[in-house]
């Protein structure tokens, strides 16, 4: 019990000092440390959910208008692209975790889990901008 209660300290401190670093100046073309990999995987997956975030407000946007065009009673576009997009984050998110398991507990995990958030992210983001096109 006292050893992990000391493991915990331990990795309770180094996270504290991880968090303390400032990792917006990191150059991202010539990382050095897993931190530093981390940071750039994780920044560019927050650039590709910016880039989702847009393509999904224009899809939205398709979608409330062909429900604007029809019958009230005959409603649905818009709600069903909302919940296509609830189930595709859960769907993202666990398919991420699980591809992490690969580093699971290592510093590269959350590498792994970036990664793969970026891509998804990346193939959603086509597909709304295929389904805003289209319509």
């Amino acid at each position: 019990m006292i050893k992990k209660l000391g493991l915990a300290c331990v990795l309770a401190a180094g996270s504290a000092a991880v968090q303390a670093q400032d990792l917006s100046a990191v150059d991202c073309s010539n990382t050095v440390t897993q931190l530093e990999m981390n940071a750039c995987a994780e920044q560019d997956w927050m650039a590709a959910d910016a880039d989702l975030n847009a393509a999904y407000g224009a899809a939205l946007a398709v979608m409330q208008d062909l429900d604007a065009a029809l019958p009230r009673s005959e409603h649905g576009a818009e709600a069903n692209l909302r919940k296509a997009q609830r189930a595709w984050i859960t769907y993202r998110d666990a398919a991420c975790a699980a591809e992490g398991y690969a580093m699971h507990g290592g510093s590269a995990e959350p590498l792994l889990i970036y990664g793969c958030r970026a891509r998804l992210t990346a193939e959603r983001t086509q597909n709304l901008i295929l389904l805003s096109n289209v319509l």
